[in-house]
């Protein structure tokens, strides 16, 4: 599969569990580590979580396994590799704190979901 229907599947993941602030860079020209980051925010501890396991449950569906997962016990900050692609999802002080968009300043936003 593609890392443009990865990106799709994910972020219809993580509007259906009602993440928030979804952002996505691209970031094929300055690293050969993914393709694409994508960040969105959750509202608690349980909901960083519920996100990720939906992500998680989507991508199964689609027959992705990631490579990699951090976070899926309550933590506030939840990290899902795929590969062609890096799901960070974390509660709005954390975010913030690490700010992801402004250490990969240099990739281009593609898409900015806002709810």
């Amino acid at each position: 599969m593609k890392s443009e229907e990865m990106k799709d599947a994910v972020i219809g993941a993580l509007e259906d569990s009602k993440a928030r602030n979804i952002r996505v860079l691209d970031v094929r020209d300055i690293t050969d580590i993914t393709d694409y980051l994508i960040i969105a925010s959750g509202t608690s501890n349980r909901h960083v979580a519920s996100s990720a396991e939906k992500v998680l449950r989507r991508m199964q569906e689609l027959g992705i396994k990631p490579l990699g997962k951090e976070g899926l016990d309550g933590s506030e900050w939840a990290l899902l590799d795929f590969g062609d692609l890096v799901v960070h999802i974390m509660l709005p002080k954390t975010r913030e704190f690490y700010a992801l968009e402004k250490l990969w300043g240099g990739s281009n936003f593609v898409q900015s979901i806002e709810s």
